[in-house]
């Protein structure tokens, strides 16, 4: 896996002035190519390339699961991927851009809607941002990074994958849990950032019911929330949190 920091000198003042050898995150500029015709570059961290494709993939659309894509090649900072797209015409469908370039994604029509009657206490909400705070290694020690984390309490399992973009940690998440065969509908989500329209899209497309932050929904996320039938707790803080939308799946 590629390394997560990068040290660097630096000046640290304090009482006085030292020189010192400190750790920031490592970003570095990705390619994924889609069956040798879409190409797409990000900007995020350079480790779980093989689960970020695969979430990605998903959040476009492009893949209904994992075993869609037939094949998947990481060479250095390159991502080459194989999909079973059928008569799907990538040059055509593949409108949107990547969700490192910020901003509603375009020409969305269609909102997927989320058929799920999970529900979780409150309790597990706070369960779930422990967990996630613990498993942020990165942001201990940099503060450069979001992370998210996929909650199974069927099968016990929490999937945290951090990244410095908040898209990209969810993306890496979804394609973790979906190689894992994880039951996205009986999962949810924590997450550190705000919700915007484009996070809530991605979501919906892999239906997970229920989205918690740390944060506040942007109005555009929480438009996509009420029609996709997303619940979103967000502001979780101490012991409390708001409850935008759907708010029948937490059992307070």
């Amino acid at each position: 896996m590629a390394e997560m920091f990068k040290k660097v000198n630096a000046t640290r003042v304090d009482n006085g002035i030292s020189q010192v050898e400190e750790k920031i995150v490592n970003d570095e500029q990705i390619k994924i190519i889609i069956n040798e015709t879409v190409t797409r570059s990000f900007s995020i961290s350079p480790n779980s390339l093989k689960e970020f494709a695969v979430g990605y993939l998903l959040g476009e659309g492009l893949a209904v699961s994992a075993d869609n894509i037939t094949e998947i090649k990481v060479e250095d900072y390159t991502i080459n991927v194989t999909v079973d797209l059928a008569d799907f015409d990538i040059r055509k469908e593949l409108i949107v851009g990547s969700d490192c370039f910020g901003g509603w994604r375009t020409k969305i029509d269609y909102i997927n809607e989320v058929d799920s009657d999970y529900t979780i206490s409150k309790e597990d909400i706070f369960e779930g941002f422990k967990k996630l705070k613990e498993e942020a290694h990165v942001w201990q020690k940099t503060g450069g990074t979001h992370i998210a984390g996929l909650v199974n309490k069927d099968t016990n399992e929490f999937i945290g994958i951090e990244d410095v973009s908040r898209h990209v940690a969810v993306d890496k998440v979804i394609g973790a849990s979906a190689l894992k065969k994880i039951d996205f509908s009986r999962s949810f989500l924590v997450y550190s950032g705000r919700m915007p329209a484009d996070m809530l899209i991605k979501v919906a497309r892999v239906g997970i019911p229920i989205l918690t932050s740390n944060a506040a929904p942007t109005s555009s996320g929480y438009s996509v929330a009420q029609k996709a039938g997303i619940t979103l707790a967000g502001f979780v803080r101490g012991e409390r949190f708001n409850l935008y939308t759907h708010p029948y799946r937490i059992l307070i």
